[in-house]
């Protein structure tokens, strides 16, 4: 462990342009139906390490239950589909897409890693363009800022990189002068706007947009910031993959505190926050979707169903309702934490590798970055 806390800056910033386009037929296809129809299954969770649990008891084995609403959103959510519907996407062969983003044209952004672009999808026509972020690009995670603009996290560029949708110009945010290639992997907003990022060889830190400044700090536990999230609070927690645990940051300091899940080992990949301030963690090497309170400081965790899960990305919806990825199954999954049961959706191609998950109110998205494929679940009527 790093007994000092490292504090670099770096206000570089560099504008560059670029506004060609990938030409590629349009294309949308409905995949075929599976084999087997969404599988439900109850919960099987752990005894809570603190606090009594909040959430209900699990129901019965194959029970319907409703989609709870929202606590907390004060926007109202559309009405749900009686069956939500998957549907997915071709883009540019080549692409290796890894995390995508809703664009506010309507759109969806996607990380073109294999092509080193930021690419766009319109859903309605199917048609893609291709944004290049410079030589040596290899982009991971994107997420678009209340202006619509697309950051996204370049672990070949070692940089932020920002792209305006109407222009297309791409603006770098270079690491502090000395920093090593920190592998960047996911980035989330704070309270104050600023965004914060994770580098998985052991790095985290933060850009100003408005001024550029960029600030890097040493994770405490080393090697593993993966997954990043902002809370409704303002607050920013990150996962680390290789140290097995969750992290919240101090916005003020920059320092980073640990927070041990209660199972070893675990392999903390991702983070989302719920309505509540709850941290959800997909939980890689385990199996497990697991949630934090940081009011109680209590911990939940629940095995996904099958014989060997692998939960790769979490995300939770307008409705509280929480997206799993389980490369175990190759299957987007579902987990309604009130009534404690998992819907599981198995994916049309083998081996698809959905690594993350964004959406808006009534659609989840996700990247099949094996395939080159988008995907969608609809989960709302209309």
């Amino acid at each position: 462990m790093r007994r000092h806390l490292l504090r670099v800056t770096a206000t570089v910033v560099s504008t560059l342009m670029f506004a060609s386009c990938a030409a590629a037929a349009p294309t949308s296809t409905l995949p075929p139906a599976p084999s087997a129809p969404p599988t439900v299954a109850p919960a099987k969770h752990a005894a809570p390490t603190s606090a009594p649990p909040t959430i209900a008891p699990a129901p019965t084995a194959g029970t319907a239950t409703a989609i709870p609403p929202a606590v907390g959103p004060t926007n109202p959510a559309p009405p749900p589909a009686a069956v939500p519907t998957m549907q997915t996407y071709q883009v540019p062969a080549g692409s290796r897409p890894h995390d995508v983003a809703p664009a506010a044209d309507g759109g969806v952004w996607y990380t073109a890693q294999g092509s080193g672009a930021l690419g766009h999808l319109n859903p309605a026509s199917g048609a893609t363009r291709h944004i290049p972020l410079g030589a040596g690009s290899a982009p991971h995670g994107v997420i678009v800022d209340p202006e619509g603009r697309a950051w996204v996290t370049d672990s070949g560029l070692n940089a932020i990189v920002r792209v305006d949708p109407a222009t297309s110009a791409v603006t770098r945010f270079a690491m502090p002068a000395g920093t090593p290639n920190i592998n960047m992997n996911t980035a989330a907003f704070d309270g104050a706007g600023l965004l914060w990022f994770t580098g998985q060889n052991g790095w985290y830190g933060r850009v100003d947009p408005p001024n550029g400044k960029v600030d890097v700090w040493p994770a405490p536990r080393g090697r593993g910031p993966y997954g990043i999230t902002g809370t409704p609070k303002g607050d920013v927690y990150y996962a680390s993959l290789a140290g097995s645990h969750i992290a919240l940051i101090d916005r003020e300091t920059g320092a980073a505190k640990p927070i041990d899940p209660p199972t070893a080992s675990q392999g903390a990949r991702r983070v989302w926050s719920d309505a509540n301030g709850r941290i959800w963690v997909s939980e890689w090497n385990s199996g497990n979707v697991s949630v934090f309170d940081p009011v109680s400081s209590a911990w939940r965790q629940w095995k996904l169903p099958g014989a060997r899960p692998q939960t790769y990305s979490v995300y939770v919806d307008e409705r509280d309702i929480v997206w799993l990825t389980d490369f175990g199954a190759n299957a987007i999954v579902r987990f309604d934490p009130v009534a404690e049961q998992f819907t599981s959706f198995p994916l049309s191609a083998p081996g698809a590798a959905v690594r993350q998950m964004l959406g808006r109110p009534g659609e989840v998205w996700g990247a099949e970055s094996i395939t080159d494929r988008l995907v969608v679940i609809r989960t709302t009527a209309g």
